[in-house]
């Protein structure tokens, strides 16, 4: 495993109650043993894209995030997902980080986790966010794929934390797959 490695987490969702944001706060507890967390400002403290703003100067909350991701180890979005696809506001934040010169997401270790109160567990978002990913040369773990289906019954709004036992284990393995990219990838 990475030791010290810091991982920063991106939630594609904005409501306050979000599940998806309550997958991300229990992170940090299911973490292996020497990998820091940390959950980035909200997605939608960034502008709407727009080429004429660009050329004026990318916004400050850009600019912060790109350093942020560019300085971790890795990357964790965790996303709901929004009619087959990804949240236009994640979206939106990956469409500006992808014009910041130095490529935060290129040859960067990410995972990807989504919750919904379906089924699915958002599978769509997810394979849409893939093909995103794969122009953006990000390096996505595989295996194990979080997709929470049901997930009102998998938390706790009252701490704002997920806690189904056997998904916390199964969230836990896949931070220790991402654990293990990154060595794999420091070597």
């Amino acid at each position: 495993m990475a030791a010290n490695s810091k991982i920063v987490v991106l939630v594609g969702s904005l409501r306050q109650g979000s599940y998806n944001r309550m997958v991300a706060n229990t992170l940090q507890e299911l973490a292996p043993e020497g990998m820091e967390i940390e959950i980035l400002p909200s997605v939608g403290e960034i502008p709407h894209y727009d080429s004429d703003v660009q050329a004026a100067g990318i916004p400050q909350a850009v600019l912060n995030m790109g350093a942020a991701i560019k300085a971790a180890d890795g990357i964790v979005i965790v996303t709901p997902e929004y009619n087959y696809s990804v949240p236009g506001v994640l979206k939106n934040a990956i469409d500006w980080l992808s014009r910041l010169p130095d490529a935060p997401f290129a040859g960067k270790p990410l995972a990807i986790q989504s919750a919904s109160m379906g089924i699915l567990g958002g599978a769509r978002a997810q394979y849409q966010l893939r093909q995103i990913l794969v122009f953006l040369d990000a390096m996505v773990v595989n295996k194990p794929e979080i997709m929470i289906g049901v997930v009102q019954n998998k938390v706790d709004p009252a701490t704002g934390k997920l806690t189904d036992a056997d998904t916390r284990a199964f969230v836990g393995k896949q931070l220790a797959a991402l654990a293990s990219l990154i060595a794999r990838l420091k070597d």
